[in-house]
């Protein structure tokens, strides 16, 4: 009898230590991840994102000094210019530091790194052709040498900063998705273990106490039967910590930063179709290449099929009138049909709707853009392009970009809030699962010692 007491402590000795290392290493396994995607996962991918659309932003500001300066300073349109320098400072500044953030995040990935270095270079021509064609602009008479090196510098920008840029990107949003499918399956595994040791151990505590109860006719042994307590509510914290964990993660990876992703695409591209619209002021040469540039942009953020520009405002009110009618009827594509079939929080769909409402009036402006410079209003046209006043497309362009960043800002403050819940659920609940299975442990030893001291 004392041999099979002695086995049975052993045996609920050992699974409880093994219970309790599980846990540990699944905790600190949750932890390692929770810092991993809030420390490197999700800002690669945002600093490549912001990298894309801060290229965009440059050209575009560098498109509208070309286009406001005059000549030589002459005829200048003084706020759209003084604002586009300003801008293009702002870009130039957030490019230097998202590239610096991304060679430290591409470093162990030879192609990522590659990337980063082929961009650091192509960067560096991009500026001295801009710096050259803002300083042809600076001289009277000098707006066509100045237009032939912003040409190449735009033609740099789309066949390989953009490219580069949106490469990344992509690398980095798949690395992301990489290490939360493996996060995941580990959760779900170690789940499972702990779930099964759990089992184990409160059936070798169940049968313990049936053999105390059997062989000295008490009917239940205090000792014993507070371990078995505490071991449920053991395992009932352990299961909690996994599966709270794998839902906060579902919610941060899935729910939240996949809009983040989606939202940060459509912001790039709105300021890549800004700029097409300056660009297309600009140059009189390549107006058919900007004006189908930009109907390829308006497709990528929402798309309708066989639209052109004639058709395009009228498809869009139709179909965003059936969606309004049924939220299931989706007639469109393209970054905001991905927001609107990933809505989840509240508030959501509302600043969703909001950001595709101030979106018509942008484009709506694009034609009323293209009418004028039709009609020979050539400076009205860029007046109503890079004006600030309300009503010009510029003022309905900020309007477009405070509309996205709400969207991208409740989806944000999601993605921050249950990083933080599943690294809280960590630090608070490991602890008490730990310490209970410590005290199943003190509590079966204390119960059993009367028991085998009658041996002796």
């Amino acid at each position: 009898m004392p041999a099979r007491l002695r086995l049975l402590r052993a045996a609920t000795v050992l699974l409880a230590a093994t219970l309790a290392a599980l846990l540990l290493v699944a905790g600190l396994a949750a932890r390692g991840t929770w810092n991993s995607v809030a420390d490197r996962d999700a800002p690669r991918t945002t600093s490549a994102a912001g990298l894309d659309l801060a290229l965009n932003d440059m050209d575009a500001q560098a498109a509208n000094i070309l286009l406001s300066s005059g000549d030589a300073g002459q005829g200048r349109l003084q706020t759209p210019y003084t604002k586009a320098v300003g801008f293009y400072g702002d870009a130039r500044r957030e490019i230097g530091h998202d590239l610096r953030a991304l060679a430290v995040a591409a470093q162990g990935s030879r192609a990522d790194e590659e990337t980063v270095e082929s961009l650091t270079d192509d960067f560096a021509e991009y500026q001295e052709l801009i710096g050259r064609a803002l300083e042809n602009d600076g001289h009277r008479g000098g707006k066509p040498a100045a237009l032939a090196d912003y040409r190449r510098a735009t033609d740099l920008l789309r066949g390989q900063l953009l490219p580069a840029a949106t490469t990344l990107v992509s690398s980095n949003d798949a690395a992301f998705e990489a290490e939360y499918t493996t996060a995941r399956s580990t959760l779900s595994a170690q789940l499972i273990a702990v779930l099964a040791l759990g089992v184990l151990l409160l059936a070798v505590l169940g049968a313990l106490q049936w053999y105390l109860a059997r062989a000295f006719r008490r009917v239940l042994n205090p000792g014993v039967l507070a371990a078995t307590v505490c071991t449920l509510l053991a395992v009932i914290l352990g299961g909690q910590l996994l599966s709270a964990s794998a839902t906060h993660l579902r919610v941060a990876r899935h729910d939240a930063f996949d809009s983040v992703v989606a939202l940060s695409r459509a912001r790039a591209i709105a300021y890549d179709a800004n700029a097409d619209e300056s660009r297309y002021l600009l140059d009189p040469q390549r107006r058919a290449r900007y004006e189908a540039s930009f109907l390829a942009k308006s497709q990528q953020l929402y798309g309708l099929r066989g639209a052109t520009l004639a058709s395009y405002d009228t498809e869009l009110a139709t179909t965003w009138q059936a969606y309004e009618t049924d939220h299931h009827d989706l007639r469109f594509t393209g970054e905001f049909r991905r927001e609107l079939d990933n809505i989840t929080f509240p508030g959501e769909r509302a600043a969703a709707e909001k950001t595709v409402e101030t979106y018509a009036v942008y484009q709506r402006d694009d034609r009323k853009i293209r009418a004028l410079l039709a009609a020979g209003k050539e400076r009205e046209a860029a007046e109503f392009c890079m004006g600030w006043e309300p009503g010009t497309s510029n003022a309905h362009f900020g309007a477009w970009m405070t509309a996205l960043d709400k969207v991208t800002d409740i989806n944000r403050a999601h993605f921050t809030s249950n990083v933080e819940a599943g690294r809280s659920e960590v630090s608070g609940v490991l602890p008490w699962a730990g310490g209970l299975l410590a005290a199943a442990v003190l509590l079966t030893l204390l119960g059993l010692r009367p028991r085998l001291a009658e041996y002796r």
